[in-house]
């Protein structure tokens, strides 16, 4: 059994008091935006069945971001477009989310917790988790209000572009997306820089 607060509880042994944990959803559709959670959370009173979103259904992700949202000491959610995405590449944009939602945060966290290999240009100590979504606490909170968040936005983007089933398919190549694009073309939410075959 994995200790989802292992990294929290020696952090805060080193005498750290607000743990930010940071995660994306995202990096891979070829429409939409990247968006970032940044979460501080509080560690005495923990909320069962946080995981990596991926492996919560969409209805368990939506209550359990509701009651972290009600939860948190301080959140913030921050996306970028595709239009900036195709101007630096999604790794920079990537990176840039979570660095902005670190710093719209209205409580200046002590240390940082990032999901994956992200070094963040921040003024703050911070540490990556490879599979942080899945083995920290606070990150795996960012990870659920992220995903619930962007699927929402698709769930939007759906309604004004509905040729390409992007409620279900939150912008990535499914095969019902891909025939879309082949019969429609792109609508102003694709990425350009993931979609040139199309162009």
């Amino acid at each position: 059994m994995i200790d989802k607060l292992q990294y929290e509880k020696q952090l805060i042994k080193d005498g750290y008091a607000r743990i930010c944990g940071v995660d994306e959803v995202g990096r891979g559709p070829l429409a939409g935006p990247v968006v970032c959670a940044a979460v501080i959370m509080p560690l005495d009173d923990i909320i069962e069945s946080v995981d990596d979103s991926k492996k919560l259904s969409a209805k368990k992700r939506e209550k359990l971001s509701e009651i972290i949202l009600k939860k948190a000491i301080a959140y913030s959610i921050c996306l970028i477009e595709p239009q900036i995405i195709d101007e630096i590449n999604i790794l920079q944009a990537t990176r840039l989310c979570m660095k902005n939602a670190v710093e719209s945060l209205e409580v200046k966290p002590d240390f940082v917790l990032t999901d994956g290999n992200m070094t963040l240009d921040i003024q703050i100590p911070q540490k990556s988790i490879v599979k942080g979504d899945s083995l920290s606490y606070t990150i795996g909170c960012a990870s659920i209000v992220a995903k619930v968040y962007r699927d929402k936005l698709m769930c939007e983007y759906d309604k004004i572009y509905p040729e390409y089933c992007f409620a279900k398919n939150k912008g990535y190549g499914t095969e019902i997306h891909i025939r879309a694009l082949e019969r429609a073309g792109l609508c102003p939410v694709h990425r350009r820089s993931f979609t040139k075959r199309w162009q």
